[in-house]
């Protein structure tokens, strides 16, 4: 699993039945400290994700683990929204309740 930052929808009218209804979110990759490392994946949201919201997303095989994705045409799903981590003891990031952004 990755960490991941929600940057925004993919909009495809044309595209594989497997993947109809489906709703593609842009995901950039984060470190473990939260900061953006550059790279980007386009995900299969099986969790009602939003835009900026931290998640956990895998590719591969795995990606097609969920029920959302089972026997899908994907190679990447979001499937968690990340409320908080921790390393070494230390809170990196948590979400706020009140407005669902994040703050460190």
């Amino acid at each position: 699993m990755l960490l991941g930052r929600v940057a925004g929808t993919v909009v495809a009218s044309r595209k594989d039945e497997g993947l109809a209804g489906q709703k593609l979110l842009v995901v950039r990759e984060l470190d473990i400290q939260g900061q953006e490392t550059g790279g980007h994946v386009v995900a299969v949201d099986s969790v009602g994700a939003g835009v900026g919201e931290v998640v956990l997303w895998a590719s591969g095989s795995s990606a097609r683990q969920t029920e959302a994705t089972k026997d899908r045409p994907c190679d990447a799903v979001i499937m968690a929204i990340v409320d908080s981590w921790e390393v070494a003891g230390e809170q990196v990031y948590r979400k706020t309740p009140a407005d669902g952004e994040w703050s460190s």
